[in-house]
């Protein structure tokens, strides 16, 4: 009895695969691809978190300016500093008043920021006063 080899296509099926270098070829796309999505979602995650810091900062101006329109002292103290909490964190704030060309108005800009020595500023809001009974 003598044996035949018989070829793969002849049997039904083929024996074609993948070649070592096609295999690293995909996994090099697949590396570099992951390593653009990791990225840009860490990217977009600091966004937001600097996003949400100027928003808080930008509250805590907010709430100190209104104070000084309430307060209704003329002039305002110039280089008052104060800390506030707010979102689980404590902003530190400071005042300071603005000379214009009309002495009825000053204006007043308050800086905020997560740094107790106010070396670092997160955001800061500028308004104007007008002196009670200025016309």
């Amino acid at each position: 009895m003598r044996r035949v080899a018989m070829k793969p296509s002849q049997i039904g099926f083929s024996a074609a695969g993948f070649t070592l270098l096609e295999v690293l070829l995909a996994v090099g796309i697949f590396a570099i691809t992951a390593t653009a999505v990791v990225k840009a979602a860490s990217d977009h995650l600091n966004g937001v978190v600097q996003i949400e810091e100027i928003t808080f900062a930008t509250w805590v101006a907010n709430n100190r300016l209104t104070e000084v329109h309430i307060e209704k002292k003329w002039p305002p103290k110039d280089a008052e500093k104060g800390e506030v909490n707010m979102a689980g964190r404590t902003w530190y704030w400071q005042q300071k008043v603005l000379k214009t060309p009309d002495k009825d108005l000053l204006g007043i800009e308050i800086q905020v920021g997560l740094d107790e020595d106010y070396q670092r500023t997160t955001t800061s809001v500028t308004s104007y006063l007008a002196k009670p009974g200025a016309p």
